[in-house]
């Protein structure tokens, strides 16, 4: 019978061995041990549309923490009522309810925090960062979430603004129909939204390497065209007309109509990622969101997951993700990225690697593909970063970018792994 001391006594042993195994460390590719910080910081993140970005910048160079910097971005939407798809003004769930996702990894002390599916609470970036200050915790979610942030000092706030009230309202009468209920993809009973309208059948390589440039190839087609016919344009001009009618008798101003509409159409999907490296290689990441538009109450996306929506690495790197969150959730994404890095690979190299692995969980069958999007936002410890991109464009046509910052603030394209645009979803 083992006694107290037996256990005392294994357990030094254990401790001891631990101490002196030499290989107890995590495994680190040499050439990326031997990446130096870059001489200037470096940010990366989507498109913001204000100055925050700029101002981050300044920020690290006069020695702010890197986190803070992040957060200086992530704010700046949270803040915005005309931004749709984080904090005040985010576009609700389907009964009208704005819950909010967010988590954040603090590279110099390796620290992390998350909340998820917060209501009343305007700035969750911040109130994920008082998750690992002021708390054992790592992530804290809905009403909980809400008592810790009012307890640490948040206000509360109905985040639910006129304006989008008025798209919900725009939502629940012209598509509530379309929503997200029903077998998912993987499910033998998901049936092809769009079964009217054959999907590509283009040639992927599922196993090819991390540095292969994969693209969709028809025989004697470019582009997968996913906007292109006219019969397809002109169902998009009618329910338009229909919803411009509906936004009119909702009392939505004709200044307004246009956007709201849009919002309907294509629903903003705008979750924010921020990743900075500092000239001391101090690497913070974190993500901020409103989730899915119309999305049951209490869905949690990859916002929130850390080693998903967002995970950073003090000796390697930092990434981050945007777009179809269960997806994402199912490859890891942001984690296997810098997993990746770790094993030497390039940002670029590691987040194409990612995203074919979201094409290899379809096993290639673009019926499904189709109606998936997602962009990683990537940097490495030495200022080396990447925009990655499942699609060359979005669902409006428009190229997808990404801003960076490293000295000059400039817009970049992404690179990506398939040529086309996805289909909406849910499909209208």
């Amino acid at each position: 019978m083992a006694t107290r001391r037996d256990f005392l006594s294994l357990g030094a042993m254990t401790a001891a061995g631990i101490a002196i195994a030499p290989n107890a460390s995590a495994q680190t590719a040499e050439s990326v041990k031997q990446l130096k910080p870059p001489a200037k910081p470096v940010i990366v993140t989507r498109v913001t549309g204000d100055n925050t970005i700029q101002e981050a910048y300044k920020m690290l160079l006069d020695g702010a923490d890197t986190l803070d910097a992040v957060h200086h971005v992530c704010l700046g939407r949270e803040n915005d009522p005309k931004d749709h798809s984080v904090g005040l003004g985010g576009l609700p769930n389907e009964e009208g309810v704005v819950e909010l996702d967010s988590c954040c990894m603090h590279g110099p002390s390796r620290s992390a925090g998350s909340v998820g599916g917060v209501q009343n609470i305007r700035n969750v970036c911040q109130v994920a960062r008082k998750v690992y200050e002021h708390t054992s915790h790592v992530m804290l979610v809905g009403k909980g979430a809400e008592r810790f942030a009012v307890a640490v000092g948040f206000p509360t706030e109905n985040l639910l603004t006129e304006d989008a009230r008025k798209i919900w309202m725009l939502w629940k009468e012209s598509n509530s129909q379309m929503d997200w209920w029903g077998p998912g993809m993987t499910s033998p009973q998901w049936k092809d939204p769009y079964a009217d309208r054959p999907a590509p059948k283009p040639t992927i390589d599922l196993h090819g390497g991390p540095s292969s440039q994969l693209r969709p190839v028809s025989p004697g087609s470019g582009p997968i065209p996913h906007h292109p016919t006219a019969e397809w344009a002109e169902t998009i001009r009618a329910r338009a007309v229909t919803l411009s009618r509906m936004a009119a008798d909702l009392d939505i101003p004709a200044a307004n109509r246009q956007f709201a509409v849009e919002q309907i159409l294509w629903p903003s999907t705008g979750t924010i990622h921020v990743s900075a490296v500092n000239a001391k290689g101090e690497i913070s990441g974190a993500t901020t969101t409103s989730g899915l538009a119309w999305k049951l109450p209490g869905r949690l996306g990859d916002s929130p997951i850390l080693g998903a929506g967002c995970y950073t690495d003090q000796d390697v790197g930092s990434a981050g993700a945007t777009g179809s969150g269960e997806e994402n959730i199912k490859v890891a994404g942001a984690h296997t990225i810098v997993e990746l890095m770790r094993q030497g690979l390039s940002p670029h190299d590691a987040g194409m690697e990612t995203l074919r692995r979201i094409v290899r969980n379809h096993n290639g069958d673009m019926t499904k593909i189709r109606l998936l999007d997602m962009q990683y936002y990537i940097v490495r410890k030495d200022g080396a970063y990447a925009g990655v991109s499942l699609w060359n464009t979005s669902a409006t046509g428009k190229p997808r970018v990404f801003a960076v910052h490293d000295g000059t603030y400039r817009v970049e394209k992404h690179a990506y792994l398939l040529e086309g645009t996805p289909l909406d979803w849910p499909p209208f």
